[in-house]
């Protein structure tokens, strides 16, 4: 069980064909693989045109992103686009550049998904632990958001070659991605697919800081609201999400996932279908006897659980998690425990 070579990736998300007219479909536009690195480039003939129209996306003057920026190799792709390193002409400075086809775009929701997506970015810009838009273009072909460069690569790849972290180094972690979930619900956003793939490292450093990224399932929110579009992904989606009926806490849910992984290897709900993975969720077991386990602290179980319960309104909110309440009595502990549970307090406390 402690080993995370078997960790499943989960680049398939989740998207309803009937999403509630009040949240949007709850999907996004696919990549375009393109030969050179980038997007094409409008035509010389289209270039005054382009600079004088108005993109029907970004609602601004359209702008070829090449004029400031050089593109290099890619860096990895999604369903929602491909990322590129780019260089910025002038200060040499190096980002990360996601491209979004047009052709992708095909109705107004999609055009919706990716002004959204835009305005959640501006909106949470200067958190230290989410990736900030430094600018978005938007030419004939593609709409390309340029963000910070996250050269540390994505949580999901060190898990797989860690096969899972220690108490004190999975508090640290789990403290950086539920510093994030408070700041986002605090300003009315819901991330809605948090997942080891959707969190980057600033650098190669082993302490390195966490960046939340990937926000184009996110959602703006106000305090009861209730969304029915099933989006996210499977290994990490809150019971209420496939019941069509959830809000914000879904994403404590998905964290709590993250951090049952990040100290077993292996995901609370297993299945070797999507449909079997959502049937394990709804039954709620979550394994706690198997190796590692027995060697984990009774308080980093607590927090697990308390992440993982079933019923959203009694889950623990990020204020909660990040709150020292949690470190249980010390007449109820052994010394051992007690030793474990400080740790990981103080690593979730900063």
């Amino acid at each position: 069980m402690g080993n995370c070579n078997g960790l499943p990736s989960s680049q398939t998300q989740l998207h309803s064909t009937t999403a509630d007219p009040d949240t949007g479909p709850g999907h996004h536009p696919n990549g375009l693989k393109i030969d050179p690195p980038g997007p094409p480039r409008p035509s010389s003939s289209a270039t005054s045109a382009t600079s004088s129209s108005v993109g029907r996306v970004l609602g601004k003057p359209m702008e070829d992103v090449r004029n400031t920026y050089i593109f290099g190799r890619e860096l990895g792709r999604g369903q929602f686009g491909v990322t590129y390193l780019v260089t910025h002409k002038d200060t040499k400075q190096q980002f990360a550049c996601k491209s979004i086809s047009s052709r992708k775009l095909i109705n107004r929701d999609d055009v919706e998904d990716v002004r959204r997506e835009v305005q959640i970015m501006h909106h949470l810009t200067g958190h230290r632990n989410i990736v900030e838009l430094k600018g978005a273009y938007e030419d004939r072909h593609s709409v390309n958001l340029i963000m910070d460069l996250c050269a540390g690569g994505e949580l999901f790849d060190r898990i797989i070659a860690k096969g899972h972290y220690s108490e004190r180094a999975a508090a640290n972690l789990c403290r950086q991605m539920v510093t994030v979930v408070h700041y986002c619900h605090s300003m009315g956003v819901m991330h809605r697919d948090l997942k080891p793939e959707n969190f980057l490292f600033s650098s190669s450093a082993e302490d390195s800081p966490l960046k939340a990224t990937d926000f184009g399932l996110s959602v703006f929110f106000k305090p009861g609201d209730v969304f029915k579009d099933l989006v996210g992904s499977a290994y990490y989606v809150a019971p209420e999400v496939l019941r069509r009926n959830y809000g914000a806490e879904a994403d404590i849910w998905s964290a709590g996932v993250i951090l049952y992984i990040l100290l077993s290897g292996v995901p609370p709900f297993w299945g070797e279908t999507e449909q079997s993975i959502f049937d394990a969720i709804l039954r709620g077991h979550i394994d706690f006897s198997s190796d590692p386990w027995p060697n984990i602290s009774s308080s980093a179980k607590d927090i697990v659980k308390k992440m993982l319960h079933a019923d959203p309104k009694e889950r623990l909110s990020a204020a909660e998690v990040l709150s020292k309440f949690l470190i249980p009595k010390k007449t109820l502990q052994t010394l051992a425990d007690l030793l474990y549970s400080q740790i990981f307090a103080r690593f979730l406390t900063g």
